[in-house]
């Protein structure tokens, strides 16, 4: 007993000792979790605020501009636009510049002043299910409460009078189905952890074999190298993009509005960043272990929680939404959720698409310089 007990404290040392002789490997036990920590101690929040809002205010009364005094002065909703028509709403849900949109009748004022009541329409983006739930519950309890306040200030007159009945209607996600929103977002999150993974160990693995110093003498050109070992994990990624976006479609029935060719297309810019992000990766680990920790604590995992996959990017602090811009996965989101569920084209998101391929060719060449330090 003694023994065993003499020989785990010796183990520890010996794990301790490792530990401190490895700045990097401390730097990943010990200041990622706290950074993570922190970070996301502000980041994760279902909170929701400064709701986006476009508003077709068609009877520009003193009623109206009430009522949107009421949406403008809640914390929760935030006025973008007041536009004249219906029509003119459409391309701020489109390009996700509101989230909702509150449709104001010509006549709203007359109406609310007779017996019959007045009646405005609440349209919603609805991608983001659980928001959209939460952003509609917020807006109904406002009309309720505004028309009650209107009716208690006509005490002669009765309730139903100053009645204002809000009408929703939801866009792109109809029945506010979570899986619709989330299972696009799960293709992008899959195709960031396997070729990244399989990336990052692939010239440490090379290193830990002995191997490689026989790449180094032989023929190969340096590019050739590089797309040599990141091509297969390319043509892995499509064959996962096809297969995820199958089993969505045929099997939990989500709705595919877009084009294919088009997905296809701008994965294979966002596995230029996935790839490269793993190939860095690769060039400043030692091991393989050390390579897959790096990638999970210091890229994934930030990425998953801050890119709006999980969590709205809208309800983070200031300075973190600033920091999501430096996340790919922030914009593929975007991209593969407008594609599933708004069926839009490269008009509406190229600069995602923009942002998505400079990041591609930054982390790419920034894996290719390190490796070509490496092979000379």
């Amino acid at each position: 007993m003694g023994r065993g007990i003499r020989r785990t404290l010796f183990l520890i040392q010996k794990e301790l000792i490792e530990l401190r002789r490895d700045p990097r490997l401390l730097g990943i036990v010990i200041v990622a979790p706290i950074l993570q920590l922190t970070v996301l101690g502000y980041a994760a929040t279902t909170d929701i605020w400064d709701v986006p809002v476009v508003v077709a205010d068609a009877d520009r009364s003193p009623a109206s501009r009430e009522l949107i005094a009421q949406f403008d002065g809640s914390p929760y909703f935030s006025i973008v636009d007041v536009v004249s028509t219906n029509a003119e709403i459409d391309p701020y849900l489109e390009r996700g510049l509101g989230w909702m949109a509150l449709a104001i009748p010509a006549g709203y004022g007359r109406d609310r002043a007779s017996r019959g009541g007045a009646t405005v329409q609440i349209v919603a983006d609805g991608t983001d299910a659980s928001s959209t739930t939460v952003a509609l519950s917020y807006a109904a309890n406002l009309i309720a409460g505004y028309a009650e306040r209107v009716a208690r200030e006509r005490e002669s007159a009765p309730p139903v009078a100053a009645s204002v009945d809000p009408v929703i209607r939801v866009w792109y996600n109809p029945q506010l189905d979570s899986r619709d929103f989330m299972i696009p977002g799960v293709l992008a999150l899959l195709l960031l952890i396997i070729t990244s993974n399989l990336t990052s160990m692939a010239i440490v693995r090379e290193r830990e074999q002995g191997t490689y110093e026989q790449l180094i003498v032989t023929p190969l050109l340096r590019w050739e190298l590089v797309v040599g070992k990141v091509l297969p994990y390319a043509v892995i990624g499509l064959l996962d993009v096809l297969l995820v976006v199958a089993v969505a479609v045929f099997w939990f029935e989500v709705p595919f509005r877009g084009s294919l060719p088009l997905l296809v297309a701008l994965s294979i810019v966002y596995l230029m960043t996935t790839l490269g992000l793993g190939l860095f990766v690769s060039t400043i680990s030692q091991t393989q272990q050390q390579a897959m920790m790096t990638t999970v604590f210091f890229f994934l995992l930030p990425m998953m929680f801050l890119s709006g996959f999980v969590f709205p990017i809208e309800n983070m602090p200031q300075v973190i939404q600033y920091t999501t811009y430096l996340i790919p996965l922030r914009y593929y989101l975007v991209i593969v959720r407008d594609i599933f569920l708004k069926g839009v084209g490269i008009e509406t998101f190229w600069p995602e698409a923009l942002a998505l391929a400079a990041w591609g060719l930054a982390i790419l060449s920034l894996a290719v310089a390190r490796s070509r330090k490496r092979l000379d």
